[in-house]
């Protein structure tokens, strides 16, 4: 082959290698079993149980609980517990969406009111939440995210390079109402940056696309974001199980976009979740 045509072919394969990726990735995981820990480690990631865990830890918090410490087991939970003074200790979470026998509180965000929980520590255990968070253990930060403190938290991790949002689902079910949380996250990372800021997964475009539409119903119907998201979780799997154990309330309350300004962040030295 003569050498000008050896150099224009080499040339011409070098120009049509795609180019290497440099933005930092926003991803959605639909589950935790959809991405492996070491894939989030050093990362940023926010885990997102809207129904409930992610909005009770938030509401707690907000309330003046001291810390809430997540427990994947009932015995662990309890276990825990024989380290404190009772009078400094609430037992608060669920199994199947119902309160735990020797419990202080179930799942339901409004029972961690300042007259319950302040300067309290509060050993919390869900069916999803907990899991979800232990998921992410290797991660460089670990908040938990949710509609009532969207903005805070976005407003926390906006200047992050790679972000994860960690969907917990429903007993390993994908669940809808998830998906719109992590859309409206996503949805606000993008108002507060650049749309061109990092490189997106398709399930984090997706659960955007799925945001973006109940944003639009919402404005056709003319109801509030609030009100239309409230609606939307009466028909999703988590919101069905609330109704069905009567916690219609609860989808009202885990509907409220940006009331809260907590950043729950889980400190995995301690075991703890805290404010910064």
């Amino acid at each position: 082959m003569p050498l000008s045509l050896l150099l224009t072919t080499h040339y011409c394969n070098r120009c049509l290698q795609p180019p290497v990726n440099t933005l930092p990735d926003l991803a959605v995981h639909y589950l935790p079993q959809f991405v492996a820990e070491s894939d989030l480690a050093e990362s940023t990631v926010v885990v997102v149980d809207l129904l409930r865990a992610s909005t009770t830890i938030s509401h707690a918090l907000a309330a003046g609980a001291t810390c809430v410490v997540p427990c994947l087991e009932v015995d662990e939970t309890f276990a825990k517990a024989q380290s404190f003074d009772r009078s400094e200790v609430i037992l608060g979470g669920e199994r199947g969406g119902k309160i735990i026998e020797g419990f202080d509180f179930g799942n339901s965000p409004t029972d961690y009111s300042a007259d319950q929980v302040f300067g309290k520590t509060v050993l919390f255990t869900t069916t999803n939440g907990t899991r979800a968070l232990a998921h992410a253990r290797l991660a460089a930060r670990i908040l938990v995210g949710c509609a009532v403190n969207r903005s805070a938290v976005v407003e926390s991790i906006v200047a992050a390079d790679n972000i994860h949002i960690l969907c917990a689902g429903t007993n390993g079910q994908v669940t809808r109402e998830d998906i719109l949380a992590a859309g409206a996250i996503v949805e606000e990372l993008f108002q507060q940056a650049a749309t061109d800021r990092w490189q997106t997964n398709e399930r984090a475009e997706a659960a955007h696309r799925e945001w973006q539409e109940l944003l639009t119903t919402a404005r056709a119907m003319g109801r509030s974001v609030s009100e239309h998201f409230a609606l939307e979780l009466r028909d999703t799997t988590g919101g069905k199980n609330l109704l069905a154990l009567g916690y219609d309330a609860d989808l009202d309350t885990c509907a409220q976009l940006d009331t809260l300004t907590v950043v729950p962040e889980l400190d995995t030295t301690q075991g703890q979740i805290r404010l910064p």
